[in-house]
């Protein structure tokens, strides 16, 4: 008998009974394979990698305790329900009976997603650490077309398509409403976004305004994904708005969502709130029974009435006074930390009204519209475009930039500057106005240089990154080093006796050489006179010394040699990582050596020409 012969019908033990493959637990479940792969995306069951794999290496494993959780969840029983609705209503078609058809359409079971999300995530910054996924797949179907025809079995309903679009937009209006964007970058794939709420940094993708392929994917998947990231933001803007005293969900003028001005209808959403809210306020504070008592009827009133009456407060508004009046109407009500007060301060510049500073139009056609409504605005700017519902038009002369992409201009105005829309980007990521003479129209610009990496861990700094810090420590008042200097020269004990210059630095570092050669040497003599020897005998002596002290060892050789030693005394396994880190270090030094030497040969060639 074997060593580890277990009787047929005894309890398996170890991996065998911890895991379980994908067709067991279908079978154990009594799924379908799309119900068990669609309640693991909404549960957030994961196939697991286990030590041993009982069944072979080609197959999926799943936790046994996963399984458990799913087989007790009443979503399960939701999910069968609808199994058995689709069967009726198929055998009712079949039989050509439309009247119970008909009746049985009406009577389809639903089912909401709000206990997943309060399990999933029990706390809100839960939720924000894992909305980046959610941001990006909302974003991508926010900008799809709305497919009639099945595709691989399922089809992309428009109302998914118009919920994705207001879900973004009302993410897009809050982080513009308080501030919290913090880096943009425009790639091939699309606009990436960095924004950081309550302390947690959120990533997204948002893609082009362009027309949209779809590739050959299961598309069914995308949308069960889908179908819980819209719950999930859905739970997330409403408590950030509320975190602001604003209303969810926010009631838009329809005329404006007919022209696609959804940012620019939540912006006056946003300030009729705002306004609103004053009121209210007021009310309560100041005396007098008749006013409290008008303040309890107007709490009074129907949801309906009072959507209606915000409604009506925002169609009239239509002025430049009501664009996005971000700065002044957020008051102490919107969260601002200090860069970004400093940055608006800096954006800020004095004209005649306060209303309309830093105002900068732009045209449809050219630019991209949303974005622009998105990124100026979470800066303290104001936005106009060309077309139907724009707030004032392109003669206005409070306006300062306008953002073009085209040479050709039909008129121009002197009191305005004429810049690309990169700029606008390059000036988020720079924290600063840079300069628009690079950035005129018909001019290549400067390269648009990606704020999420890190030049110094890379170990090449690009020069217009150079450029861009020299202009950010002279508007600081920073003292600047100077050309093969760097911040640690500054910080030395030479900077701080006022030696800056570094011609100057090496004169007192070989003096105070010396001088200490001199004290060790005068020490040396006194020892040596108290001993009794001779003059002659104590010069030769230090003479001596001092060849001997001439003959400084090879510090690189004797570091190498502690590496070598260390290395050998590794074990194998740390030894390769080590080896693969060494491998890395040096691919990265190649590539810096490389583009030093494409720059040099660029520069060569301006030279010549």
């Amino acid at each position: 008998m074997p060593k580890h012969y277990r009787p047929a019908g005894k309890k398996k033990e170890g991996n065998a009974a911890k895991y379980v493959t994908r067709s067991q637990a279908v079978k154990y479940l009594q799924l379908s394979l799309p119900v068990f792969r669609k309640l693991c995306i909404l549960k957030g069951v994961f196939p697991r990698e286990p030590k041993k794999k009982v069944k072979g290496n080609h197959h999926s494993y799943y936790h046994m305790k996963d399984i458990m959780f799913l087989k007790h969840e009443p979503l399960l029983e939701k999910l069968r329900d609808i199994r058995t609705y689709e069967k009726k209503v198929k055998k009712a078609m079949s039989k050509k009976n439309r009247d119970l058809a008909e009746r049985l359409l009406t009577r389809k079971p639903t089912y909401t997603l709000d206990m997943l999300i309060k399990e999933r995530y029990p706390k809100f910054i839960d939720a924000l650490r894992d909305l980046d996924d959610c941001l990006s797949m909302v974003h991508l179907f926010a900008a799809l077309p709305a497919v009639d025809r099945a595709v691989d079995g399922e089809k992309i309903p428009v109302k998914r398509v118009h919920n994705c679009r207001r879900l973004s937009h009302e993410w897009q209006a809050y982080i513009s409403r308080t501030h919290k964007l913090r880096k943009a970058f425009i790639s091939v794939k699309g606009i990436y976004y960095q924004a950081e709420v309550e302390g947690q940094k959120i990533t997204w993708l948002t893609p082009h305004a362009l027309q949209q392929v779809l590739p050959e994917v299961d598309y069914r998947i995308l949308l069960t994904f889908l179908e819980f990231y819209e719950t999930l933001l859905a739970f997330v803007n409403y408590k950030l708005y509320h975190s602001i005293n604003v209303n969810y969900p926010p009631i838009l003028d329809p005329r404006l969502e007919a022209l696609a001005a959804d940012l620019y209808a939540l912006s006056r959403y946003f300030d009729a709130n705002a306004q609103s809210s004053s009121v209210k306020t007021k009310a309560v504070t100041s005396p007098g029974s008749e006013q409290t008592e008008h303040q309890h009827e107007g709490t009074k009133l129907d949801e309906s009435e009072l959507r209606l009456a915000q409604l009506q407060q925002l169609l009239p508004s239509n002025e430049a006074g009501a664009l996005m009046h971000l700065v002044e109407d957020a008051g102490g009500e919107d969260e601002e930390d200090l860069e970004t007060q400093e940055y608006t301060k800096q954006r800020r510049k004095p004209s005649a009204s306060p209303v309309k500073e830093g105002v900068a139009w732009y045209s449809t056609g050219e630019v991209p519209r949303e974005s622009l409504l998105f990124v100026i605005p979470a800066f303290g700017g104001t936005v106009s475009w060309e077309g139907e519902g724009a707030p004032f038009e392109e003669s206005d002369h409070s306006i300062t930039h306008q953002v073009v992409d085209r040479p050709t201009q039909g008129r121009k105005f002197l009191s305005r500057e004429y810049i690309q829309p990169q700029w606008v980007y390059d000036c988020v990521n720079a924290r600063m106005i840079l300069p628009t003479e690079k950035y005129m129209v018909g001019c290549v610009p400067p390269p648009h240089l990606s704020p999420f990496v890190d030049n110094e861990a890379e170990g090449h700094i690009p020069e217009y990154a150079e450029a861009i810090q020299r202009l950010k420590n002279a508007e600081r008042k920073e003292v600047l080093p100077l050309p093969g200097m760097g911040k640690e020269d500054l910080d030395g004990p030479h900077s701080l006796l006022g030696i800056n210059d570094r011609k100057e630095a090496i004169e007192a570092a070989e003096r105070k050489q010396k001088m200490s050669i001199k004290q060790k040497q005068y020490h040396e003599e006194l020892n040596l006179e108290l001993q009794g020897s001779q003059y002659s005998a104590l010069s030769s002596d230090i003479e001596v010394k001092d060849a001997e002290g001439d003959a400084v060892p090879n510090m690189q050789q004797i570091v190498e040699d502690a590496a070598n030693m260390s290395k050998v005394l590794m074990p194998r396994r740390k030894r390769k990582l080590l080896e693969a880190m060494e491998i890395g270090k040096e691919k990265k030094r190649a590539h810096v050596h490389r583009l030093k030497e494409r720059k040099k040969k660029i520069d060569e060639a301006k030279k010549s020409a």
